[in-house]
């Protein structure tokens, strides 16, 4: 028998709510194997951001060969990568090793607010990075620095979406949290079929939110590490995520923004 397994790329949280910790939590959820290849260590809990100390670039991706030679990889998720410098790295690493099952979360801001990526970094994510992943995961923020655009509104995703799409080569997935209606819609651009999916749920009024990209595309590149026609993994991994979000707001921890519940399948 062969674990499915999912590489992530990403920073530390040792609040244990979003980050490297996060997304092995959600992969292990999701029915994978789940590796890592740390990026930074950051100082952080669930009210803010308080250092991040990176990790020397070799050692990144010496992390990543000792995982790809040995164990292998069925897909990729890439969270936090905080500097240009480390995002041609990671580039260089997943070239080298032809992987094209991958996800990328283009984390910017943490949900306390704290930025997590250099300016200077941005264009480099842009132009060498996301044109050469399967999904990406921004959120309304994220969504408006790539696509220099303003969001106000539902109406303006779909329009927004394409753009972000790398000439319709890059599927994307626009999260709407950061939106105020009382209906969320995130909204889905396949590219490899040239459709554009709603996915409707209602909204949670929590603060456990922390983490919830690395949560949601986690889940996506467990998907489909098993496999799962895209479309069908974007929904199985909105569905962990409603859950996910759902159960963690009966709960309470920390004095910010607590975290989903990852494990709401296995805990009663």
């Amino acid at each position: 028998m062969q674990y499915k397994r999912v590489l992530t790329i990403a920073g530390s949280d040792p609040s244990g709510g979003a980050g490297i910790q996060a997304d092995l939590k959600t992969m292990s959820a999701c029915g994978c194997f789940g590796t890592t290849a740390i990026t930074a260590i950051v100082d952080e809990n669930t009210v803010g951001v308080y250092g991040v100390h990176p990790v020397p670039i070799d050692f990144v991706k010496g992390q990543i060969k000792s995982v790809v030679d040995d164990i292998g990889v069925d897909a990729v998720k890439i969270g936090m990568l905080h500097s240009s410098e480390l995002i041609l790295a990671v580039k260089e690493m997943l070239v080298r090793y032809g992987i094209a099952n991958i996800v990328l979360d283009p984390v910017m801001v943490a949900t306390s607010g704290d930025k997590l990526l250099q300016d200077e970094a941005i264009s480099t994510l842009q132009n060498e990075l996301i044109p050469m992943v399967r999904v990406i995961t921004p959120n309304i923020p994220e969504a408006e620095i790539l696509s220099g655009r303003t969001i106000r509104k539902q109406s303006d995703l779909p329009e927004v979406i394409k753009t972000l799409s790398c000439n319709g080569t890059v599927s994307v997935l626009l999260k709407a949290g950061h939106l105020s209606e009382e209906e969320l819609v995130d909204v889905f651009y396949n590219a490899e079929t040239d459709e554009i999916i709603e996915l409707r749920s209602k909204r949670i009024m929590t603060r456990n939110t922390h983490g919830t990209g690395c949560t949601f595309s986690s889940a996506i590149a467990s998907f489909l590490a098993q496999q799962l026609p895209l479309n069908e993994a974007i929904k199985e991994a909105k569905n962990y995520m409603n859950q996910a979000i759902a159960e963690g707001s009966k709960y309470e921890i920390g004095k910010g923004h607590g975290p989903v519940h990852h494990f709401y399948h296995f805990w009663k």
